[in-house]
């Protein structure tokens, strides 16, 4: 575990961005399974970059006869990512007071990104699982957005103690979604991204396609 590189990285912030201007798209037009967990007014949850869409379809054409990609949540406006990143660090701070700033921001990092580098404020991350031909989840060894707190590590895509059904369901959805060309966050067996910095780092780009990006029914509008 120890050689997984952290959203909170240097390396990751380090990457330039040169970005693309790809729209986001609402993957519930092209035939994906959307749960509605992480559902909200705007639908923004259910729009990625055209470019991830693009490879979650090639993806699911992969799967196994019988099993679908269940798309949990795509896109979170910037705010919404700084308050979750923001909530997770004070719930570690309260639960180790003896820990210093770096080191509660590389402790959050693994479960909530930084929101100055998230990949879901990119439009360019997904969280996702499978499902069988009724839509049942299939056995993953822990929820969907289980903290490591919660699962007891469990959450990491390569945990030990996995039972032989998570570990292979694992591997379906990895082996679909790796070979679409996405990335896995490995604190995470759920998400994966494209075009982010994190997808940038991990497959030696130059840079990354897609930066921090707001909806567009969302710019340019009042605050209260």
């Amino acid at each position: 575990m120890s050689s997984i590189v952290l959203m909170s990285d240097r390396k990751v912030a380090a990457i330039p961005v040169q970005e693309c201007d790809e729209d986001l798209v609402d993957v519930r037009a092209h035939g994906l399974t959307v749960d509605a967990r992480r559902q909200d007014p705007a639908g923004a949850f259910a729009h990625v970059r055209r470019g991830v869409l693009t490879r979650l379809l090639h993806a699911q054409s992969l799967l196994p006869t019988g099993v679908r990609l269940l798309f949990i949540e795509g896109y979170r406006p910037p705010a919404l990512q700084r308050r979750y990143f923001e909530k997770y660090s004070d719930e570690l701070a309260r639960s180790h007071p003896d820990w210093q700033a770096a080191a509660i921001r590389e402790a959050a990092s693994r479960y909530v990104s930084p929101p100055e580098i998230a990949p879901h404020s990119a439009g360019a991350a997904v969280d996702v699982t499978l499902v069988d031909h009724q839509g049942r989840e299939l056995d993953m060894g822990t929820r969907v957005n289980a903290s490591p707190e919660e699962s007891a590590g469990a959450c990491y895509t390569d945990a030990a103690g996995l039972s032989p059904r998570a570990r292979t369901n694992r591997s379906t959805l990895k082996a679909a979604l790796s070979t679409a060309g996405l990335v896995n966050y490995p604190t995470e067996f759920w998400h994966w991204s494209y075009g982010d910095r994190y997808w940038a780092l991990q497959t030696q780009q130059p840079a990354a396609r897609y930066g921090p990006v707001e909806l567009p029914q969302q710019r340019n509008t009042t605050r209260h």
